[in-house]
């Protein structure tokens, strides 16, 4: 028997990995192999993340999630590590006023622990002990950037 969705309500919220990918990656280790020797101390380590997302099509968007990092020991840098990694997710079923906390919450926090995997790989291959980022609040990191684009909003609008 054929399937007949014509008659069947709204679909369900669907969301699905197409692809993972790796879009840049690097890894710095300048003063190697000074670098290298044991510290009294655990270096500072600095992460910044960021997530973009894309549409490839009306139900296909490219998200990327963007990982650096830095240790330093006073002002020297002992290492350096960027990661760009996307993921393409097919997306469907889901309100309009849903679209956006899937794709900067949901998607990212899928991606993460491959993306975290890689940051650690590098840096234990660079002669380092593996950096394992914490978990991130993805819901947070969303909430705090709508309030800061709806802050600028507010600014823009003021006459001058």
């Amino acid at each position: 028997m054929a399937n007949d969705n014509s008659n069947k309500g709204p679909e369900s919220p669907s969301l699905n990995i197409l692809a993972q990918y790796i879009k840049d990656l690097s890894f710095e280790n300048p003063g190697a192999p000074r670098s290298l020797q044991s510290r009294d101390k655990a270096p500072a380590i600095n992460i910044n993340v960021n997530v973009n997302a894309n549409p490839l099509s009306d139900n296909d968007f490219d998200v990327v999630l963007s990982l650096n990092a830095e240790a330093k020991e006073g002002d020297k840098v002992l290492f350096a590590t960027e990661l760009v990694y996307g993921g393409v997710f097919r997306i469907t079923g889901f309100p309009q006023e849903h679209m956006l906390p899937v794709l900067f919450i949901e998607c990212p926090r899928l991606l993460f622990p491959f993306a975290r995997q890689i940051i650690a790989d590098a840096t234990r291959n660079g002669g380092f002990p593996p950096l394992m980022i914490d978990p991130i609040d993805f819901a947070q990191m969303f909430t705090q950037r709508v309030a800061e684009e709806q802050a600028r909003a507010k600014v823009q609008a003021v006459p001058n």
